[in-house]
């Protein structure tokens, strides 16, 4: 509404085996965005829109992903599907989360609800991301492969809700 362009926003990320797959959200941030970092480095990033800023907040961008769920691309409950540049770093241990459906949320999700904000306080975001962060949340993806069941996915979910509602 406040930047022009279409309501969604698509990415191919690397989903279920390592096959692509289609990423749906509700775009926060001004057009061809994406051209420069794929990172959102906290909540100065200037490519956010007002509106954008609200909805990321409160986590409704990630809603169109019911979509990729319905689709049979993702589950609720997952490890985050990555975009290719980073999943192409993987190790062969850390390529295990490949081996399951992505998911809209997971313990990483909740553990690092404030990534872009730790992102932002970087000297190298980037450099951070890769080094720090996505081993750290690769760590967590294998714990949940490795005790996944429905009562872990419910303790997800609510863990996800208490984060988003009381942020």
């Amino acid at each position: 509404m406040d930047s022009g362009g279409g309501i969604f926003y698509k990415q191919v990320r690397v989903g279920l085996d390592g096959k692509d797959f289609t990423l749906f959200k509700f775009r926060s941030m001004k057009t061809n965005s994406d051209k420069g970092s794929l990172l959102t480095v906290g909540g100065n990033d200037s490519r956010i829109t007002s509106i954008g800023s609200f909805i990321r907040k409160y986590k409704i961008d990630e809603l169109p992903q019911l979509l990729n769920v319905l689709f049979g691309d993702m589950s609720l409950v997952g490890p985050r599907p990555e975009v290719r540049k980073y999943a192409d770093l993987y190790d062969d241990e850390q390529k295990q989360v490949l081996s399951v459906k992505p998911g809209i949320t997971d313990y990483a999700s909740i553990e690092y609800s404030n990534e872009n904000e730790i992102l932002g306080k970087a000297l190298n975001p980037e450099q951070t991301y890769i080094d720090e962060i996505m081993p750290a949340k690769l760590k967590l993806n294998l714990k949940y492969i490795s005790e996944k069941n429905f009562a872990v996915d419910l303790k997800i979910i609510f863990g996800t809700i208490k984060k988003i509602l009381f942020h």
